[in-house]
């Protein structure tokens, strides 16, 4: 069986090694450089902390156990030689501010507890123990011991080395623009600027420009770039050992909100520098540096860590997420389209969710009983459906 695989980000790069593992040929397209668009330009989140119940929750417990074991897999594949993932199982602190800030968390961490979730209420001296240079003017606590963290760009190079290893081909440089069909109208590969390649399945993987490839392959998809931004500051010994965020950030990532919409999460590299965010805007694809989002996450920050006043921004970045209307990730075939797969809409997610979204495509494709029910994350599910009739129109 041949597979191709468009995008070689994250995402592309788990579902290449989970189908070149099963015995596929697998061929990866991308019109750029591999591992170049969101999987370098975003923080590393394995969060559960961020996710109501439900089936992102459910998918997002399957992917903390997944990293776990997936650190020493890839560790021990590619050798000591190949940069490390820099996996942390850091774990997550959420702070509240305001009283109502803290009556909304705690309701909603023990939604997660009943779910799962190891979520702990502490007090405001257990949270200043767990991070000392946390201001203590804060309403409630609560940390969750299963968030982790690894270097996006490196994992997603790690997991295309491993996917190589099996017998992947990554051809950058290469851009789809359309798709092959037979007479049954099963997709059985793709034009490009380069030349046609066949395969028996097609995996739309492009992040937030899967729309765009979705309509070269002859179907719609409500996949939007969502663009966020990171500060980086200058190295410094460590003083932030988890990932911090304030409350306001769940709120924030199920918003459908256009316009511009900030929140806190602060956490240190092991390099000492630490990586403050952040942001979600619907702006297009337009990249231009805003300095009113960099002034603005900056004073958020400084509310939690107050000593951040006195440290220097070396750099900011930005990148775009695949954000989906109901807020949910596609995985699965295209049922307007037999032979053709979607594994994108993750929105800021996608890191955390990705080698997961990859087991349930390959079970899905194999026949296999899936690792999380799979049937929230069709491209046909009830709450997609409106979405597509609208783009149809």
């Amino acid at each position: 069986m041949r597979a191709v695989i468009i995008g070689a980000g994250i995402t592309g790069a788990a579902c290449a090694r989970a189908l070149a593992r099963a015995g596929f040929a697998v061929a990866v397209l991308e019109r750029g450089a591999a591992v170049g668009g969101t999987s370098a330009m975003c923080e590393g989140n394995l969060l559960v902390s961020d996710k109501a119940p439900g089936p992102e929750l459910a998918l997002a417990l399957h992917a903390a156990d997944r990293w776990y074991a997936l650190r020493d897999e890839l560790r021990d594949e590619l050798g000591p030689d190949f940069p490390s993932i820099e996996y942390e199982r850091k774990s997550g602190l959420v702070v509240a501010t305001t009283h109502t800030g803290a009556r909304a968390l705690k309701t909603f961490s023990g939604t997660q507890r009943a779910a799962g979730v190891e979520a702990r209420e502490l007090s405001v001296d257990d949270a200043g123990k767990l991070e000392p240079f946390l201001t203590r003017d804060i309403t409630a606590a609560v940390h969750y011991p299963q968030d982790a963290q690894v270097q996006p760009a490196a994992t997603a190079e790690a997991l295309l080395a491993s996917a190589r290893r099996a017998g992947t081909e990554v051809l950058t440089g290469v851009e789809v623009t359309g798709a092959m069909r037979g007479i049954d109208g099963r997709i059985n590969g793709v034009s490009t600027m380069n030349g046609r390649h066949g395969a028996d399945i097609v995996i739309n993987a492009a992040g937030p420009w899967a729309g765009a490839v979705a309509s070269s392959l002859g179907v719609s998809l409500p996949v939007l770039p969502r663009r966020g931004m990171v500060l980086v500051t200058t190295r410094m010994p460590h003083r932030i050992f988890r990932k911090v965020y304030d409350a306001d950030y769940v709120g924030a990532t199920q918003s459908g909100d256009a316009d511009l919409q900030t929140s806190t999460v602060v956490e240190s590299t092991a390099a000492g520098n630490v990586l403050i965010g952040s942001s979600r805007q619907r702006i297009g694809f337009d990249d231009r540096l805003d300095l009113g989002v960099v002034r603005e996450i900056a004073a958020k920050s400084m509310r939690l860590f107050p000593f951040l006043a006195e440290m220097q921004i070396l750099r900011t970045y930005g990148g775009f997420r695949p954000y989906m209307p109901d807020h949910l990730p596609v995985i699965g075939e295209d049922p307007r389209v037999p032979g053709l797969y979607h594994v994108t809409g993750h929105e800021g997610a996608g890191i955390g969710l990705s080698v997961a979204s990859a087991d349930i495509l390959r079970a899905r494709i194999l026949g296999e009983d899936s690792p999380v029910d799979a049937a929230p994350f069709t491209v046909d599910r009830p709450t997609l459906v409106p979405h597509l009739r609208e783009m149809a129109r």
